[in-house]
């Protein structure tokens, strides 16, 4: 799992706050391989790690914020497109994007949709093509779909072939993974993990 994390790929859930949403999409990006998440919310009294995750962010990583400005800073200094999930005049089909490119995807909130400040400072909008009755799909719905289309690009560039992590990032997830209880314990000490055989046992007989 740790050799396929897709680190210039990422998800913004911009005041998406209905925890069954927020739970499909984590398990979205898990399946796609996404290192890395961010998740916005106004509502700062039921905006916490566990709500946002719904119990998935064991294995993907979330950044909280309070203001979507915030994230666009990051999100340009790491170099990512930013593509709003937004019904406008000038959107185009999600398929006509290059998603190998380092790539954020802002998916907006269940009635309002995403933020306008966010749609003004996205580089591109897309939609889904609809040909029925009804005007949207659920928002975890949409982010599938997108999801898996980047994963399908870059399946098909070898991407998914070659670490995008580091060595000393693998280690250390695959230790917090291992053994997720001890790694807290070691943080809350300042103590560095120990290293692990082949078969993922520890090293060091003190610990």
């Amino acid at each position: 799992m740790l050799l396929r994390r897709q680190t210039s790929l990422t998800v913004v859930m911009d005041n998406v706050n209905k925890s069954h949403n927020l739970a499909a999409l984590v398990r979205s990006c898990d399946a796609a391989g996404i290192h890395e998440i961010h998740a916005v919310s106004r509502r700062k009294h039921i905006f916490t790690r566990h709500n946002a995750a719904a119990g998935s962010s064991k294995w993907v990583n979330i950044n909280l914020y309070h203001d979507i400005e915030s994230v666009y800073s990051r999100l340009r200094d790491d170099g990512m497109q930013v593509l709003a999930a937004a019904s406008t005049e000038k959107s185009v089909d999600f398929r006509e994007i290059d998603y190998t490119l380092p790539t954020a995807l802002i998916l907006g909130a269940e009635w309002d949709g995403i933020s306008e400040d966010a749609v003004r400072s996205a580089d591109q909008c897309i939609g889904v093509p609809m040909f029925g009755m009804v005007e949207s799909l659920n928002v975890s719905v949409a982010g599938a779909v997108i999801i898996f289309e980047a994963q399908r690009q870059r399946l098909l560039k070898g991407m998914y072939d070659h670490p995008a992590l580091t060595e000393t990032q693998m280690n250390r997830l695959l230790f917090e993974h291992t053994y997720p209880r001890l790694s807290e314990n070691l943080q809350e000490k300042g103590i560095d993990y120990p290293p692990l055989d082949d078969d993922g046992y520890i090293l060091s007989p003190e610990i």
